[in-house]
């Protein structure tokens, strides 16, 4: 499953199923919208991608290889507020060398950021971010992307909570069926209660489609919802 996530309604806007051998990033090509910030991880690293991306009339945040190479155009100042974020350097830069970057038609941002976690050989977990937003403030381009993990969370959600993590059917058609069905709860309880579902949520509305609630106890358990976003 192929999905477009929008972090701050924390609900998806566009998913595809396809076998489990297609291109991650062939899907992303195909869907691309205009005037969108795509945060994406390492595994979708791929400099024509990121050049197609911005020709398609949107940006990008994207996590780049370690080895990745640059040459730098202008080293940015660090405010405080970024370097409070884990910002360590700020470069503007041709991203990548004399044949992997000829695709760019534009320079980037090149971003390190200290996750604060230390890897497996004891040293600090860097991040290395390229984007083609130039404007954002250095410690909004590392909290944009840490913002990745709620899809993560959403996925979590669709295989645990609405059941997902078991197939209901082998079949293509019947994987698909799965898929939408749940995609389709998830957004209708989004819309019904006018924030993020939770397990208690669903739980809740499927005692009331078996007959265990009333719509009375259904209702009461909105309403809660409501008074607690107040």
């Amino acid at each position: 499953m192929h999905v477009h996530f929008d972090v701050l309604k924390g609900v998806p806007v566009e998913a595809t199923v396809t076998s489990g051998n297609d291109s991650e990033t062939a899907q992303l090509r195909a869907t691309l919208q205009a005037l969108r910030l795509y945060v994406i991880d390492r595994g979708y690293a791929e400099y024509r991608l990121f050049q197609e991306i911005i020709d398609a009339g949107s940006n990008f945040i994207g996590r780049i290889r370690d080895n990745a190479v640059w040459q730098v155009v202008e080293e940015r100042p660090l405010s405080a507020a970024a370097k409070a974020a884990g910002v360590r350097s700020d470069r503007i830069a041709w991203l990548g060398g004399p044949q992997s970057g000829s695709v760019f038609k534009q320079t980037l941002r090149i971003l390190e950021v200290d996750t604060g976690k230390i890897d497996a050989e004891g040293r600090p977990d860097i991040l290395l971010l390229a984007t083609s937003r130039l404007d954002l403030d250095a410690e909004l381009v590392a909290l944009a992307y840490r913002f990745r993990w709620t899809v993560e969370l959403f996925f979590r959600w669709f295989k645990c909570i609405l059941g997902c993590r078991h197939l209901l059917a082998n079949s293509r058609d019947g994987v698909t069926i799965q898929v939408y069905l749940a995609i389709i709860a998830s957004l209708l309880i989004t819309l019904w209660t006018g924030r993020k579902p939770t397990a208690r949520t669903l739980e809740m509305i499927q005692f009331y489609f078996t007959g265990w609630a009333t719509e009375n106890e259904l209702m009461t358990h909105l309403e809660k919802l409501k008074k607690q976003d107040k």
